[in-house]
């Protein structure tokens, strides 16, 4: 996939790149980053000689039928792992226990803490519960990724990209060993993602904003649905306006029939 994907991406879009140093030639890490489009989990690893795993919804390989069976296959050739994300709780103990497995293996993880890609490009508050207890878990280094421009190239729900530059911060790694034995602080869990998404901001440039994305997008959902219900009330009130001046027009002609003198 690195040559049947990363390197026309790489031709087609040239990605610039900071900080590559930052990633170990060997060894686990956690690679924490932004998520502004679908994008960024085929131009990072791109960029990087070895493997990135991420974890993606569990739809991505169970769908039926030709298309289903090639999404399935195109999604575990890019080092994506499975994780069914409708059982709550569940679902996220199989995302720690999956970024665990790939860890212990010496391998990279690719986790982006906000849980959803931003809504309007700007940086929104991490979750606690996956990247801090993976890291504490396993002792691997955190490094901070921000990716850059990348939502300008592929918005959410558009198919066909447009032919940019986009780019990649990579920062240090950030070593959390003072923690360690804390996984079950909800302090500790909390200060280390902020601490990681503080790393973030700061490589990104990004607005940050005290709430989790999900919660924007509700929002986003909620206002958008209010004003189609506005317009859509607004444009009745304006049809019965409209009707009741014309029956108001029709009587007014009737009236002005009715008083003609008959010739």
């Amino acid at each position: 996939m690195k040559v049947a994907i990363g390197g026309p991406l790489k031709v087609a879009f040239r990605p610039w790149v900071d900080g590559l140093e930052n990633i170990p030639a060997e060894g686990p890490a956690i690679l924490a980053s932004n998520h502004l489009s679908f994008s960024d989990s085929f131009f990072l690893p791109a960029v990087l000689d070895r493997k990135v795993t991420f974890i993606a919804k569990a739809e991505y390989f169970t769908t039926p039928g030709v298309k289903g069976r090639l999404t399935a296959a195109f999604f575990k050739g890019v080092g994506q792992l499975p994780v069914d994300r409708s059982g709550g709780r569940g679902a996220g103990e199989a995302a720690v226990k999956s970024g665990i497995d790939v860890l212990e293996r010496g391998e990279l993880f690719g986790i982006y803490p906000e849980g959803t890609r931003s809504p309007d490009g700007r940086l929104y508050r991490g979750k606690p519960g996956g990247l801090a207890r993976v890291a504490l878990a396993t002792g691997a280094p955190v490094i901070p990724v921000a990716m850059i421009d990348t939502e300008k190239i592929q918005p959410p729900g558009k198919v066909v990209p447009k032919l940019m530059r986009p780019g990649i911060r990579i920062g240090k790694p950030l070593d959390f060993s003072r923690y360690q034995g804390m996984e079950h602080d909800r302090f500790v869990l909390r200060a280390l993602t902020d601490e990681v998404m503080y790393e973030i901001m700061r490589l990104s440039g990004q607005e940050y904003v005290d709430m989790y994305a999900t919660a924007a997008k509700r929002q986003i959902a909620d206002a958008a649905k209010a004003q189609k219900e506005a317009e859509k009330a607004a444009r009745a009130a304006l049809a019965q306006a409209v009707k009741e001046q014309a029956e108001r027009d029709k009587a007014a002609q009737d009236d002005t029939d009715q008083e003609k003198p008959e010739s």
